[in-house]
């Protein structure tokens, strides 16, 4: 997102409240963004740095070409600050650098910037050391925080801030990103239906772990279209050794939810919600499995999910699963 106005279209509430402010040169001394991965946070930060800095802005829009944007997109400008985990953490030497860049005055303006990515990952000795900046607020620094978990921040350091909320992307808006950003259309629907995070889709999109997961899921459905006996051969031979965790198994059973979905939606005529089968195979399954089966189905597999949350074996938790299809 380079523009408010593409901001607009994913966070409308924060693109209101953030350019009202800016316009009426009301700017905030701090701000917590506070919302899920591929919610916009780092591009709201950077538009409202370069903001701040850029000589040639229209209204609320900066250039985005100018020396002060073009080294704000880089991370080279001398008053912007990115703070970032060092680890697993933030820790309180990171901090104590920050604060002795702020003795000197800004080496092109008066002004400084400071975005603090992760910022729940904050020690407690950095928390506090933040806090006094925050208590103590310059007129001339803005300070960003960003944080997929806005609980975790010290009350004292929230209730300093103004708190932006990002809501998550709805999956029409999702879809309609991920196109944007070079999917083709059929993939942006597959895992804009997976998940409501930008960046998790872009990723899991260039994963051939995901690619193989699909295919595992089109062949399994095809052994029970069959009614091939080799099911169980195939779970052990194939299925389980593809997903190496609970978190790949819980994703192998949401892939399998959507074959499912689009089999129900072939019943219901809601062709347009489909997402991953080919009309060939759902031809075939709407033949093999009725409603009323596939609704059991869809139930089961929800019912597996919990299982191996509850730590019960995957082996026994996808047999079961077998056993329950093919009745």
């Amino acid at each position: 997102m380079n523009t408010w106005s593409e901001v607009r279209e994913i966070q409308p509430l924060a693109e209101k409240i953030l350019t009202n402010s800016i316009k009426k040169g009301r700017i905030s001394h701090a701000y917590l963004l506070h919302g899920e991965r591929g919610t916009g946070k780092e591009a709201i930060a950077l538009l409202m740095a370069k903001v701040l800095f850029c000589k040639e802005k229209e209204g609320a829009e900066p250039c985005h070409h100018c020396v002060h944007c073009r080294r704000i997109d880089s991370r080279n400008h001398p008053d912007v600050h990115w703070i970032e985990p060092d680890g697993k953490s933030i820790k309180t030497e990171q901090i104590e650098n920050l604060q002795k860049e702020f003795v000197y005055t800004g080496l092109e303006s008066n002004r400084k910037v400071y975005v603090i990515k992760d910022a729940d990952t904050l020690t407690i000795n950095a928390s506090n050391r933040i806090l006094k900046f925050l208590e103590e607020p310059s007129r001339e620094t803005t300070a960003i925080m960003l944080t997929e978990n806005g609980q975790s921040i010290l009350p004292t350091i929230r209730s300093r801030c103004q708190i932006i909320e990002l809501k998550p992307l709805q999956p029409k808006m999702l879809q309609k990103r991920l196109v944007h950003q070079g999917m083709d259309e059929d993939n942006a629907k597959f895992f804009s239906a997976l998940t409501n995070n930008l960046t998790e889709a872009e990723t899991w999109h260039e994963d051939g772990w995901f690619a193989e997961t699909r295919r595992l899921v089109v062949q399994l459905l095809e052994k029970f279209l069959n009614n091939s006996g080799d099911v169980y051969l195939f779970l052990h031979d194939q299925w389980i050794p593809h997903f190496q965790d609970r978190g790949e198994q819980e994703k192998g059973l949401d892939v399998m939810l959507l074959a499912f979905k689009d089999i129900l939606y072939e019943h219901i005529g809601l062709k347009e919600d489909q997402v991953f089968l080919g009309k060939d195979i759902l031809e075939r399954a709407v033949l093999v499995f009725s409603q009323e089966k596939v609704t059991m189905i869809l139930h089961e597999i929800l019912h597996a999910k919990r299982k191996l949350k509850q730590n019960v074996q995957p082996v026994f938790v996808f047999e079961q699963l077998a056993l329950q299809i093919q009745r």
